[in-house]
């Protein structure tokens, strides 16, 4: 992936640019040959003689990129990068050779609206290739000698070592002013410039720090910088399951991802991030409470259609490729705890607070005092039956924990009394409901035997003590029914009715879960071991996708994936911390030993504020 911080790009091992989406993360795709083939758009840049090996890199600290190709006659590097703050959207190439003479070969297919509209393409005066079609406008400038060829731009030409030869395509609405050019070397050395100084700003210290790095840039590269917002992946429809119908956008912004998301960022020092992140979920859930959706676009949108783009095969002829997300519909009761959980990290890590803004969060909660008790879609937005989900359940407990914190902690005002009792009525269901004593494991949903790995997340969230016999019983139980090949499940998608054919890989956000409930629970030797498979598992440029699949050993879902990362830079920090992970996001954690929902402690009995030695 390379980007700008308005969209990404996906650059393959053999030079070719196959995914692009312009001008932002939820644009139309111009190059879209991931999801169908050649003729639907992509950029290649590769040598014209047989290549014999390749090798590939992010420049250190940046999200440049590299790929060197090894010929008979020499070497060359293509150097693969979008501008960040440029004056317009500048996607650049720079071939260079290192050694000998390498004769290369540019392809170049525009296809507007994801594989379907050829532009118009013209010569400019100055020898600028103009491509318009509709609102959208792509120029290419370059010194290399380009012609038109079926359809396609095209160029040979051939490096000596030393030399080098720039492409720079830049992107514009049609009614307005071709973009102005850029001079190539000064874009690549602020393009450098941009990444290494905001890298030296962040904190990764300890023996995970090039991972946990490579995960930052790889969140700040999937950042749309107008808003704040956070993209799940800059992809849509790359399969969870290949050949099979899981395919789901994820170019949208989750409000269950905010918690995780925001510990993780501050824990890194990177609080203009952070704080922009938490500003983006106050505006995206501002309104009506029982509005609140799920999911937003990229500057809060709601109304996220979701609609099939039959003229593509999809990936690895994974069918429908979809456009928008349906889930956006849903009622999914967790939601309303993980932007209560933000918001108190937040306080927590010292982002200052608004007074409009907690007369919103006391909304939501009063909301859910409403709704709590009402079945819902889940945490994995399952298109089956409404079910009571244990972790919808919790995190509903969550939304009141928080609000109280709120109140006794930083010294806002609210009902705790109310709240209290409500928190006490949901632990006790929940405890009652939503546990099964024969296999002393906590449920996935009310009635059910099934197990979802969500619950990893309890004694986390605080709602249990990482102590707790049921807690462990259901980290021992996961162990037993949903791992895979040493890799963690969401679910038994074969026993569940989620509405969907079943099967699907490995969920990795979960299997980094397993390792942070193993942490909590003294099991540190099992947390590294299992940290350490998950790293081994990452493309050859640190990268993660959504899921993993063991049998074929290849990544699966969209890529890269937001929350992947997430929980990569968590885990890293759970492990090199003194404090546990419930330590740090429950500030304190509930006595279940002693039946009360909100009787919270520290460890050592003393109830006080925790936040990580790394965000202070």
């Amino acid at each position: 992936m390379i980007g700008d911080c308005k969209t990404a790009a996906l650059v393959g091992k053999d030079g070719s640019i196959d995914w692009l989406c312009w001008p932002r993360f939820d644009s139309d795709a111009c190059f879209a040959k991931l999801l169908g083939g050649q003729s639907n758009g992509f950029w290649l840049i590769s040598p014209h003689e047989e290549i014999r090996a390749t090798r590939r890199r992010y420049r250190k600290d940046t999200l440049i990129l590299e790929t060197t190709f090894e010929t008979e006659g020499g070497t060359a590097t293509v150097i693969d990068f979008m501008l960040p703050r440029g004056a317009s959207s500048d996607l650049l190439r720079i071939v260079r050779c290192d050694a000998g003479e390498v004769a290369m070969c540019m392809e170049l297919v525009l296809r507007f609206g994801y594989g379907t509209t050829t532009p118009w393409v013209t010569r400019m005066k100055d020898g600028t290739l103009r491509a318009i079609a509709g609102p959208d406008m792509v120029v290419m400038r370059t010194p290399a000698t380009i012609r038109g060829e079926n359809f396609k731009t095209v160029a040979q030409f051939t490096l000596a070592e030393g030399r080098t030869m720039p492409f720079v395509l830049s992107y514009g609405p049609s009614y307005l002013e071709v973009p102005a050019p850029i001079d190539p070397q000064d874009a690549l050395e602020q393009c450098e410039a941009f990444w290494i100084d905001w890298t030296t700003h962040t904190n990764t210290d300890g023996p995970y720090s090039d991972a946990i790095e490579r995960s930052l840039i790889t969140l700040k590269g999937l950042t749309y910088l107008p808003s704040g917002g956070i993209v799940a992946a800059p992809t849509t429809s790359l399969p969870e399951q290949f050949g099979g119908e899981r395919n789901w956008d994820y170019r949208l912004c989750w409000l269950r991802d905010a918690t995780l998301t925001l510990l993780a960022l501050m824990d890194a020092g990177v609080y203009d991030e952070a704080a922009a992140w938490r500003d983006w979920l106050q505006r995206a859930v501002a309104g009506s409470p029982d509005e609140t959706q799920i999911m937003y676009g990229l500057l809060g949108e709601r109304r996220l259609t979701e609609w099939e783009v039959a003229w593509l095969p999809g990936y690895a002829d994974s069918k429908p490729v979809r456009v928008g997300n349906a889930a956006h519909e849903q009622f999914q009761l967790d939601v309303y705890g993980e932007v209560m959980d933000a918001f108190e990290q937040s306080r927590k890590g010292g982002l200052s607070a608004t007074e409009p803004g907690w007369e919103m969060q006391r909304a939501l909660v009063e909301h859910v005092a409403r709704v709590w008790d009402q079945p819902d879609n889940g945490i994995w937005e399952t298109r089956g039956p409404k079910q009571h989900f244990v972790y919808s359940k919790v995190m509903a407990w969550v939304c009141f924990d928080r609000a109280i914190k709120a109140v006794e902690i930083h010294g806002l005002d609210g009902p705790c009394d109310k709240w209290r009792k409500i928190g006490d009525r949901i632990h006790a269901e929940v405890c009652d409901k939503g546990f099964d004593p024969k296999g002393n494991t906590f449920r996935a949903a009310y009635g059910t035997t099934q197990l979802d790995a969500s619950l990893l997340l309890l004694a986390q969230t605080g709602f249990v003590r990482p102590d707790d016999p049921r807690f462990i019983g259901t980290v021992e139980a996961i162990e037993k029914s949903l791992m895979f090949d040493g890799y963690v499940m969401r679910y038994n998608t074969h026993a569940t009715n989620d509405g969907l054919p079943p099967g699907e890989g490995a969920f990795l956000a979960c299997s980094f879960w397993l390792a942070d409930a193993y942490i909590s629970i003294g099991r540190r030797d099992d947390a590294s071991a299992l940290f350490n498979r998950l790293l081994a598992i990452r493309n050859d440029l640190g990268l993660l996708a959504e899921e993993y699949d063991p049998r074929q050993r290849r990544q699966q879902g969209n890529f890269p994936q937001a929350f992947s990362h997430v929980a990569l830079i968590n885990t890293a920090f759970n492990l090199t911390r003194i404090d546990k992970p419930q330590e740090q996001r429950a500030d304190g954690v509930v006595d279940a030993h002693q039946g009360d929902a909100n009787k919270v402690t520290s460890p050592g009995g003393i109830k006080r504020p925790v936040a990580s030695s790394r965000s202070r």
